[in-house]
């Protein structure tokens, strides 16, 4: 399958991809100036992040959905004492990546582990 979008990374030598990089990429492949890119990724991250601490699901069409759900309390148990601990209700963010989000992850392990994928 070939790429034709101009965002993807091909390598990256980290093993995680970060804000900065991705203002870096804004930069470079968009044509923002710096201040731009970097305002433009903290702006999305705080509209997300803000989504979420209110309760309301995120939905970004073609990669997934972060949604936030409540663990119900329950009984816990201290490792080194083994003493039972009570573990309060709590709120967690989930994702759940899209299928075509999916597909591409497939796709790309596929190529990965195809040598003649990567002339």
């Amino acid at each position: 399958m070939e790429n034709d979008n101009p965002l993807l990374v091909e390598s990256i030598e980290l093993p995680t991809l970060t804000k900065a990089q991705l203002a870096d990429l804004l930069f470079d492949q968009i044509g923002l100036n710096k201040r731009e890119s970097k305002d433009m990724v903290d702006a999305f991250f705080d509209l997300v992040s803000g989504r979420l601490v209110e309760g309301t699901d995120v939905k970004l069409s073609g990669f997934g959905n972060f949604q936030i759900r409540t663990k119900a309390p329950r009984p816990g148990r201290n490792p080194r004492t083994g003493e039972a601990i009570p573990i309060q209700e709590r709120r967690v963010v989930t994702f759940h990546a899209s299928s075509k989000l999916k597909e591409q992850i497939q796709e790309g392990g596929e190529r990965a582990g195809d040598p003649a994928a990567t002339r």
